[in-house]
């Protein structure tokens, strides 16, 4: 019993990995496509697309592994969670269809290049909207009887779920702005400066927002936020915000290029931290716990094994793709 709950906490922490690596990695890239009718010019959005060109289509690597894991690791959750969100996961896909395509084919013509801008920043806003939408779609709770899911078709959609979607947008937007900073130069690295003081603030609404709303959901998350001594161990993600924020407006202040990229990135993992802080140990909050929904011990332990393989291959493979492609991209250079 000890190893099954061991294994069941192990492969939560290894879909918690893949979604956070899929949320700082195509992040800053779905943040690079809303921010593109901000940039009319011709020659800013060629330097913003190939500021991303050689990493961005490797990044569903990570969602497909979290979604997999997901499915094999915990099947319970999966089989409720999918028919509670399939209008969201639908729209998801079908905005990441969109700028995939968009992407490539803005390239390859000159006629309808407008229109294949406007493609990829409609689909970077409708799947990132739709992965705030599930979010908050599935923190504030689903309805289940027995194993199955036995809500509706919009129950997903709620003033929380859009709150959480809107904030999501708010926050791949101020990546994206602080990516701009730490690849671009000159105006276009000066207007992402600019850009990025107004979304910084913006964004510290939305995670107040959400972080005041989100123990009105459920008696459990006021409990892990403010009953004793779980607020003794809370506290210090707040506290890591405001630090963390402090320190980001230096920078931008500053203006320095490389340090505000890696600071939004701490407050998403600050949030991210706040989120697991709320759910754990429920996969699907309030119904299933990790343990209730998990996969018999030998599965888990079977794809341990490939996952053991793969992770590390993955990330050093990514690891070395960044490396390549490191520094400044100016106008007229670039991958394509």
């Amino acid at each position: 019993m000890i190893a099954a709950i061991d294994l069941a906490t192990v492969w939560a922490f290894i879909i918690a990995f893949a979604v956070f690596v899929y949320v700082v990695m195509d992040g800053f890239d779905l943040g690079l496509g809303m921010l593109f009718p901000l940039f009319p010019a011709k020659a800013d959005r060629d330097v913003m697309m190939n500021s991303v060109a050689p990493v961005w289509d490797g990044n569903e690597t990570w969602l497909v592994l979290g979604g997999g894991g997901l499915m094999a690791a915990f099947p319970l959750a999966y089989a409720v969670l999918m028919p509670a969100l399939y209008t969201p996961v639908i729209a998801m896909l079908i905005g990441l269809v969109f700028r995939g395509v968009a992407f490539e084919f803005r390239w390859r013509t000159t006629a309808a290049r407008n229109r294949w801008d406007v493609a990829f920043a409609a689909g970077s806003l409708l799947a990132t909207l739709a992965q705030g939408v599930a979010l908050g779609a599935i923190l504030q709770g689903v309805q289940v009887e027995g194993r199955h899911y036995a809500g509706g078709w919009w129950d997903w959609l709620t003033p929380f779920s859009l709150l959480t979607g809107v904030a999501l947008v708010v926050g791949y937007s101020l990546l994206g702005a602080t990516w701009l900073i730490l690849k671009t130069e000159g105006a276009l690295r000066e207007k992402a400066y600019r850009l990025s003081w107004g979304l910084l603030f913006a964004m510290l609404a939305a995670i107040a927002l959400v972080s005041i709303a989100t123990p009105f959901l459920s008696i459990q998350y006021a409990q892990r936020w403010f009953a004793w001594p779980n607020v003794a161990l809370a506290a210090p993600v707040p506290i890591a915000v405001a630090a963390v924020t402090a320190l980001l407006m230096r920078s931008l202040g500053q203006k320095q290029d490389s340090r505000p990229f890696f600071l939004v990135l701490a407050l998403f993992a600050l949030s991210y931290a706040g989120l697991g802080i709320s759910m754990y140990p429920f996969i699907v909050p309030q119904s299933i716990t990790i343990w209730q929904a998990a996969a018999p011990q030998n599965s888990q332990i079977f794809m341990l094994v490939g996952v053991a393989g793969l992770v590390p291959l993955i990330l050093g493979y990514t690891g070395w793709a960044y490396w390549v492609f490191r520094g400044k991209v100016r106008a007229g250079s670039g991958y394509h």
